[in-house]
C-alpha cells in the first residue's frame, strides 16, 4: 500500500540545482566578475566541450532550441541543399517546435505516424510518405527515446535524404549517422541551463560556419552581412552553468535509467500501458510516459496522492489552430497518444522512496 503524505512534484528545478549548487554559484560569480556576458570564453569552452561529448566536430550555441532547429534547416537552404517547397518528414506526435522550424524556412512538413508500442517514428510509415519532393527527415528522439534505427538510416541513404535530428529531449543519445543535430537546454532538460539556450552540433564545417554566421545577424565580420540573419546567442551565464552540469550528465542519465527500470519492473496495472522498453543505450528518459484510457481520472487521482504529473502533449500539431490546414487529417496513433499519455515524475533528484510511492499509487489505481 502506498505511503501517505508524500509530496512529489513532477519536476523540481530547485532540487536539481541543489545537486551542484556550489559549483553553479561559483560559475555564475565567475561570469559576473569577468565583465563579459556574451560571445566570450564560457561559450567558446562549452562549444568545445559539448562537441567532444557528442563526438562531433562542431557545436554552435544559440538562444534556444527552436532557434537551433530553425538555424539548422536555414543553413541547408543557404547551401542549396534545401529549397522552398521541399518536403521534410517529421513525427506527427512531436512538440510543435519541430514543425514550426520547418514552416519558418518555407519547407513543407509531412507528418508521419509513430509506432504505438515505442511512441517514436514508424519506419514503415516513413517509407510510405517519401515522395519525389522529400529532401530530409527531421527525426525526434521524443521523451529521450532513440528514434533512429538501421531501416531509417537505410531509407535516408537510398533516397538521398538529409538526416537531421531534434534532440531537445535526448542529451546523451548518440547521433553518429546524423548530418546535423539540434539541442535545447531549456531548464527542465536532462542538460538544462538557467534559462533558454540551444545549440547545433555537426561534423560539417560549412554547415557549422553558416549556422554561426546566421545566428550573429548574418555577419561573420563586424558590420559585414552575408545573410539576412538573426540575433540568437547563448549568454555567458548559461554557458557557464552548462559547463558545470555537463560532466555529470552521464551519471544523471544513469540515475534516470535506474528510476525508469523501477517503473518498468514494478508497475503492474491492467489500466496502464508502458511503452516498449528500450536498451539503456537507446534511452536517456527525459520523460517517462505512460498510457491510460482514463488518463484524466488517473491524473486527478495522483494529484490527490501528492504526485505531480504532466501531459505531453494534449493537442497534437494537426489539431492546432496554427495548422488549420491539417484539420481534416486522420492520424489515429498520434491522436490516441494525445488522449492517453501521462508523464510520471522522473529526475536525478528523485529518491527511491518517492519512486516506490509513485509505483504503489499507480498499482492501487482503479477507474
Amino acid at each position: 500500500m502506498a505511503e501517505k503524505n508524500l509530496n512529489i512534484p513532477f519536476l523540481s528545478l530547485k532540487d536539481i540545482t541543489a545537486l551542484h549548487r556550489d559549483e553553479l554559484m561559483q560559475a555564475v560569480g565567475r561570469v559576473a566578475e569577468s565583465g563579459w556576458y556574451l560571445q566570450s570564453d564560457e561559450n567558446k569552452a562549452f562549444q568545445t566541450e559539448f562537441a567532444h561529448y557528442c563526438n562531433k566536430q562542431h557545436c554552435v550555441t544559440c538562444a534556444n532550441g527552436l532557434d537551433a532547429l530553425t538555424l539548422m534547416l536555414r543553413a541547408y537552404k543557404e547551401r542549396g541543399q534545401l529549397h522552398d517547397g521541399d518536403e521534410v518528414l517529421v513525427p506527427a506526435n512531436t512538440y510543435i517546435a519541430t514543425i514550426l522550424a520547418v514552416s519558418a524556412n518555407g519547407l513543407v512538413p509531412v507528418l508521419v505516424e509513430p509506432e504505438a508500442e515505442t511512441l517514436v517514428l514508424d519506419a514503415l510509415e516513413m517509407e510510405r510518405h517519401i515522395s519525389v519532393r522529400t529532401r530530409a527527415l527531421l527525426l525526434v528522439h521524443l521523451y529521450g527515446r532513440n528514434a533512429y534505427n538501421d531501416r531509417i538510416g537505410r531509407l535516408c541513404r537510398e533516397h538521398s535524404l538529409l538526416l537531421l535530428v531534434d534532440a531537445a529531449q535526448a542529451h546523451g543519445i548518440p547521433n553518429a549517422d546524423a548530418d546535423c543535430v539540434a539541442y535545447s537546454f531549456y531548464p527542465g532538460k536532462n542538460l538544462g541551463a538557467f534559462g533558454d539556450a540551444g545549440a547545433v552540433v555537426t561534423d560539417d564545417d560549412d554547415v557549422a560556419a553558416v549556422v554561426r554566421t546566421l545566428a550573429n545577424y548574418g555577419s561573420n565580420e563586424k558590420y559585414v552581412f552575408e545573410y539576412k540573419g538573426m540575433n540568437s546567442r547563448m549568454d555567458e551565464i548559461n554557458a557557464a552553468v552548462l559547463r558545470v552540469k555537463l560532466p555529470y550528465l552521464d551519471e544523471e542519465n544513469d540515475r534516470r535509467r535506474t528510476i525508469a527500470a523501477s517503473y518498468y519492473d514494478n508497475i503492474h496495472n491492467s489500466l496502464i500501458s508502458l511503452p516498449r522498453r528500450l536498451a539503456d543505450a537507446d534511452c536517456v528518459y527525459h520523460l517517462f510516459p505512460i498510457l491510460c484510457r482514463e488518463r484524466d481520472v488517473l491524473q486527478a487521482y495522483l494529484k490527490d496522492k501528492g504526485i505531480g504529473t504532466l501531459i505531453h502533449y494534449p493537442i497534437p500539431p494537426h489539431r492546432q489552430q496554427a495548422y488549420a490546414e491539417w484539420s481534416d487529417l486522420s492520424l489515429p496513433v498520434t491522436e490516441m497518444i494525445a488522449e492517453c499519455e501521462l508523464s510520471l515524475p522522473l529526475s536525478p533528484a528523485l529518491g527511491d522512496r518517492e519512486v516506490r510511492y509513485v509505483t504503489d499509487a499507480l498499482n492501487e489505481f482503479r477507474a
